[in-house]
């Protein structure tokens, strides 16, 4: 069971591909220019996320939800890239489960409001890597990829395999 867990964004996405057996299959970022017009860009990261899918043909899709408290304006932009992802997802066969920050780092940590780089240090340790992955995006993606492996996105999978196949 191979996971694509992403860390939404813009100008910088977060992606992994992890196994259930939580080996590391790739990782890192998609970037967009901030001198190309909004529709450039979800083209670009339509086109990349469309590459990621086609190397690693992944099971399962898992996103960090989009959690935004002051900046209206960004979080449209970053509705219309989850957009794109969604779009290539369905495409590709696939339904997105959803985490909201917390969950991420409840799920790794076992505390909620874990810092930034207590969550590196465990997606270190549990994926027995010798550097956190750079850039932060990258690493909020392998995390996102955790925590639906550790909360029975696998699990909830499995079953519904079972299920269809009886």
């Amino acid at each position: 069971m191979k996971i694509l867990g992403i860390d939404p964004g813009y100008g910088i996405i977060g992606w992994s591909v992890v196994t259930g057996s939580l080996k590391i299959l790739g990782y890192g970022v998609i970037e967009t220019s901030r001198d190309i017009s909004m529709c450039r860009r979800l083209l670009t990261i339509h086109d990349e996320l469309t590459r990621i899918f086609e190397k690693f043909h992944p099971d399962q899709v898992a996103l960090e939800k989009l959690f935004f408290k002051n900046n209206h304006t960004t979080a449209l932009d970053v509705a219309k890239s989850i957009g794109v992802i969604s779009i290539i997802t369905a495409k590709n066969g696939l339904e997105i489960d959803e985490y909201t920050p917390t969950q991420v780092k409840h799920a790794i940590t076992g505390y909620g409001r874990a810092t930034k780089e207590q969550i590196q240090n465990m997606i270190k340790k549990i994926f027995n890597i010798k550097e956190i992955p750079e850039p932060d995006d990258a690493a909020d993606a392998l995390a996102v990829a955790l925590c639906h492996s550790l909360s029975g996105g696998l699990k909830k999978s499995m079953e519904s395999m079972q299920y269809t196949r009886q």
